[in-house]
């Protein structure tokens, strides 16, 4: 590993501890005794116990041991700069990062959902708890030069979605939207205030829409949305029918949907009020 990767990152430590014992043999053998003693009952052996953690995701835990197999890499502690959960495994990889990629998604087979988020120099994996199960982690890889890669495996934070909101004004009962912090990693979504929002996808004109409004302004123009957006006062709730206005698609997946923008997707569950 360079001297800058050992900046970057601190090995795990493994220690190994030898015993031994040394044993004489007696000179002269000891007389028989006159009177054989009463053996010894053997204690009872205690049950061996499987070593566990509490801070191990089972998610986490399968998809390193299968993405390790495959790259043959090395387990180091997850830098600080990072700020992972306390279920993160890193792994050091001495190979560049785009073709790491397709091994570590053919190794997760069928639970890696979707493709890599790129971002930079680091890109993003979804990976299911089941083969069609919800999303339980992520990996993230990220490039530490030309020949040097950092793998990142953590479990995936759960959106506070278990309460519905109240029914924001406008908003059609019975139909599909998605918080505007949903499509994050396709669409940039920017708050201008007074209820207005900025939609830009990559390689695509950005729009503003307003809660409430079904016209959206794009290049000094205007365009008709099918369903006006909403806005419960802090979030942008857009209607999954108005993807299509921003050069999306949306695709029926087992959990909820599949929204692509370009080369960028992500998984998602829409609100239906």
């Amino acid at each position: 590993m360079s001297l800058r990767t050992h900046k970057l990152l601190s090995t795990a430590l493994f220690v190994s501890v030898s015993l031994g014992a040394a044993q004489t043999a007696p000179a002269q053998p000891a007389p028989a005794p006159a009177v054989a003693p009463k053996p010894a009952t053997p204690a009872t052996p205690a049950k061996p116990t499987a070593p566990t953690s509490a801070a191990t995701s089972k998610v986490v835990s399968a998809a390193a041991i299968s993405v390790n197999q495959a790259l043959k890499g090395q387990f180091v502690s997850c830098p600080a700069a990072l700020k992972v959960t306390h279920e993160a495994v890193c792994l050091y990889v001495k190979s560049p990062a785009a073709s790491v990629r397709p091994v570590i998604k053919n190794s997760l087979g069928n639970l890696a959902l979707g493709d890599w988020k790129m971002s930079g120099q680091a890109s993003s994996l979804l990976v299911r708890e089941s083969a069609t199960g919800d999303v339980g982690g992520y990996v993230l890889l990220t490039s530490l030069g030309a020949n040097e890669s950092l793998v990142v495996l953590d479990a995936a934070k759960a959106k506070a979605m278990a309460a519905k909101p109240v029914t924001p004004a406008g908003v059609v009962k019975g139909q599909p939207y998605v918080l505007g912090s949903d499509l994050a990693g396709v669409v940039n979504v920017l708050d201008l205030g007074g209820g207005k929002y900025r939609l830009n996808v990559a390689g695509q004109t950005a729009i503003t829409v307003t809660a409430g409004i079904k016209t959206a302004q794009r290049a000094g123009g205007n365009i008709e949305l099918p369903m006006a957006p909403a806005t419960d006062g802090k979030n942008l709730i857009f209607p999954v029918s108005a993807l299509r206005s921003l050069g999306c698609t949306v695709t029926d997946a087992a959990n909820g949907m599949t929204i692509a923008c370009g080369s960028d997707s992500v998984g998602v569950r829409p609100i239906v009020f």
